[in-house]
């Protein structure tokens, strides 16, 4: 379960350094789709400067980068201590391997135009508050952006809470809320540096399912090769939509 999980044995540094030290196709291919999703969007309904939240931001910043062009506030929620202090270092010591990430956003103008690159805006909106995805159930419909990377699936090998987590996430967007969420197909489970963390096995129909009940013009995508990041998942799976408007 969650709660057995070590989180305050994660490990950022060794994290990045093994998933995002260099940008894989995969990565690039997440960002392109999101990048169109919500640049699209925005063209069809600007409007003012919204809250934005990443849940279970972790030592990943590039879902955070993708809603920077049209956030005044952005959340980055996490539950493990050493992730806190990951993100908070980049406001003083940036880690500048995510500027490749940030080039691939740049090919959509609403990036480009932002001539200072992402770290100016992300020291003036960024917020990091620790967390639980499950506390999200007290804060309905408080943010009108968000995005969700590898984190439902990752936190227990208990399909409920898989369940429970991707709810909590889609109830605390507001309704027709743009959203992102990407997650590992049939995950066996990950190692950060010595630490094993669980992970749910779930198909991409379990994916679906389980979004869309609270989402409308959803879009699913398989994206990358099996193993392409790490062994022992089948694929990724990356979900755009919208938050439904009405009671579900």
């Amino acid at each position: 379960m969650n709660a057995e999980a070590r989180w305050d044995a994660f490990d950022p540094v060794a994290y990045v350094r093994k998933n995002y030290r260099t940008l894989l196709p995969v990565d690039s291919e997440i960002m392109s789709i999101v990048r169109a999703h919500f640049s699209d969007h925005f063209r069809r309904s600007p409007g003012g400067r919204l809250r934005g939240i990443d849940v279970g931001a972790g030592a990943n910043l590039y879902p955070t980068f993708t809603m920077l062009p049209w956030c005044d506030e952005i959340t980055l929620l996490d539950r493990a201590t050493p992730n806190l202090h990951y993100l908070k270092q980049q406001f003083d010591r940036h880690d500048h391997g995510w500027d490749a990430f940030w080039r691939v956003l740049c090919q959509e103008d609403a990036y480009a135009q932002m001539a200072d690159g992402p770290w100016k805006r992300f020291g003036e909106v960024a917020q990091v508050e620790q967390g639980d995805i499950f506390a999200l159930v007290d804060r309905p419909e408080q943010w009108q952006i968000g995005t969700m990377f590898f984190v439902a699936e990752s936190l227990s090998t208990s399909y409920e809470e898989f369940q429970e987590g991707v709810e909590c996430f889609l109830r605390s967007l507001t309704p027709g809320a743009p959203f992102a969420a990407a997650f590992m197909e049939h995950s066996e489970g990950y190692w950060v540096g010595e630490t094993p963390f669980p992970a749910c096995d779930v198909s991409e129909s379990d994916i679906r399912d389980s979004i869309d009940g609270y989402a409308e013009r959803l879009r699913i995508y398989r994206v990358g090769e099996p193993g392409e990041v790490r062994p022992g998942y089948t694929s990724m799976i990356l979900a755009c939509g919208f938050r439904r408007t009405g009671n579900s």
